[in-house]
Protein backbone atom coordinates (compact mmCIF):
# COMPACT_ATOMS: atom_id res chain seq x y z
CA UNK A 1 0.00 0.00 0.00
CA UNK A 2 1.55 3.72 -1.08
CA UNK A 3 1.74 5.85 2.06
CA UNK A 4 2.71 9.82 1.95
CA UNK A 5 2.89 11.10 5.64
CA UNK A 6 2.80 14.48 6.10
CA UNK A 7 4.07 16.07 9.57
CA UNK A 8 5.33 18.98 10.94
CA UNK A 9 2.52 21.63 9.59
CA UNK A 10 1.33 24.11 12.45
CA UNK A 11 0.46 28.10 13.27
CA UNK A 12 3.85 30.78 12.86
CA UNK A 13 3.91 34.35 12.98
CA UNK A 14 4.79 36.19 9.67
CA UNK A 15 8.65 35.84 9.59
CA UNK A 16 9.08 32.29 11.00
CA UNK A 17 9.56 28.95 9.71
CA UNK A 18 8.54 25.72 9.42
CA UNK A 19 9.66 22.35 8.18
CA UNK A 20 7.59 20.18 7.04
CA UNK A 21 8.50 15.99 6.73
CA UNK A 22 6.89 13.49 4.28
CA UNK A 23 7.58 9.96 5.18
CA UNK A 24 6.68 7.30 2.14
CA UNK A 25 6.40 4.25 1.76
CA UNK A 26 4.91 1.21 -0.21
CA UNK A 27 6.47 2.32 -3.79
CA UNK A 28 9.95 2.55 -5.12
CA UNK A 29 11.11 6.38 -3.34
CA UNK A 30 13.93 6.92 -5.06
CA UNK A 31 12.73 6.30 -8.74
CA UNK A 32 9.89 8.54 -8.40
CA UNK A 33 10.43 12.92 -8.88
CA UNK A 34 8.51 14.42 -5.39
CA UNK A 35 6.59 17.13 -4.89
CA UNK A 36 5.02 19.29 -2.55
CA UNK A 37 1.62 21.30 -4.11
CA UNK A 38 -0.76 23.56 -2.00
CA UNK A 39 -4.46 24.71 -1.58
CA UNK A 40 -5.01 27.64 0.00
CA UNK A 41 -9.12 28.72 1.50
CA UNK A 42 -11.02 28.96 -1.52
CA UNK A 43 -8.53 28.41 -3.94
CA UNK A 44 -6.96 26.09 -6.42
CA UNK A 45 -3.80 23.77 -5.70
CA UNK A 46 -0.84 25.49 -6.55
CA UNK A 47 2.63 24.03 -7.47
CA UNK A 48 5.41 24.65 -4.72
CA UNK A 49 8.64 22.06 -5.69
CA UNK A 50 9.66 19.65 -7.08
CA UNK A 51 13.32 17.88 -6.68
CA UNK A 52 14.05 15.05 -9.30
CA UNK A 53 14.99 11.44 -8.29
CA UNK A 54 18.47 11.04 -9.23
CA UNK A 55 20.70 14.22 -8.81
CA UNK A 56 18.40 16.46 -7.11
CA UNK A 57 17.38 18.99 -9.55
CA UNK A 58 14.92 21.27 -8.16
CA UNK A 59 12.40 23.56 -9.10
CA UNK A 60 9.88 25.88 -6.90
CA UNK A 61 6.85 27.96 -7.64
CA UNK A 62 7.77 31.45 -7.95
CA UNK A 63 5.78 32.91 -4.92
CA UNK A 64 8.22 30.47 -2.89
CA UNK A 65 11.66 30.84 -4.38
CA UNK A 66 14.48 31.89 -2.38
CA UNK A 67 12.27 31.48 0.45
CA UNK A 68 11.62 27.33 0.76
CA UNK A 69 13.87 24.68 0.08
CA UNK A 70 12.91 21.15 -1.05
CA UNK A 71 14.86 18.27 0.26
CA UNK A 72 14.95 14.41 0.43
CA UNK A 73 16.55 12.09 1.90
CA UNK A 74 16.33 8.35 -0.40
CA UNK A 75 17.58 6.51 2.18
CA UNK A 76 14.93 7.27 4.78
CA UNK A 77 12.58 7.69 1.87
CA UNK A 78 11.07 11.02 3.17
CA UNK A 79 10.55 14.12 1.45
CA UNK A 80 11.12 17.82 3.32
CA UNK A 81 10.48 20.70 2.83
CA UNK A 82 11.76 24.23 4.68
CA UNK A 83 9.92 27.00 4.55
CA UNK A 84 11.91 30.30 5.95
CA UNK A 85 10.13 34.05 6.09
CA UNK A 86 6.66 32.92 5.89
CA UNK A 87 4.04 35.14 4.83
CA UNK A 88 0.09 35.17 5.62
CA UNK A 89 -0.57 34.00 1.71
CA UNK A 90 1.59 30.71 2.33
CA UNK A 91 -1.79 29.84 4.37
CA UNK A 92 -2.62 26.31 3.24
CA UNK A 93 -2.68 22.81 3.33
CA UNK A 94 0.61 21.19 1.87
CA UNK A 95 0.20 18.04 -0.10
CA UNK A 96 3.17 15.89 -1.25
CA UNK A 97 3.00 14.02 -4.33
CA UNK A 98 4.71 11.27 -6.56
CA UNK A 99 5.57 11.48 -10.02
CA UNK A 100 6.56 8.37 -11.58
CA UNK A 101 7.44 10.71 -14.63
CA UNK A 102 10.43 12.62 -15.34
CA UNK A 103 8.71 16.20 -15.94
CA UNK A 104 9.14 18.15 -12.44
CA UNK A 105 5.60 19.54 -12.07
CA UNK A 106 3.40 16.53 -12.77
CA UNK A 107 1.31 14.46 -13.19
CA UNK A 108 0.89 13.39 -10.38
CA UNK A 109 0.62 9.64 -9.20
CA UNK A 110 0.47 9.46 -5.21
CA UNK A 111 -0.87 11.77 -2.59
CA UNK A 112 -0.58 12.00 1.21
CA UNK A 113 -3.67 13.36 3.12
CA UNK A 114 -1.65 17.35 3.35
CA UNK A 115 -0.45 19.00 6.76
CA UNK A 116 -2.20 22.45 7.54
CA UNK A 117 0.23 25.36 7.37
CA UNK A 118 -0.95 28.69 9.07
CA UNK A 119 0.66 31.87 9.05
CA UNK A 120 -0.86 34.71 11.49
CA UNK A 121 -0.09 36.76 13.91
Amino acid sequence: EVQLVESGGGLVQPGGSLRLSCAASGFTFRMYVMSWVRQAPGKGREFVAAISWAVGVTDYGDSVKDRFTITRNNAKTTLYLQMNSLKPEDTAIYYCVASSTSGLRGPYHYWGQGTQVTVSS
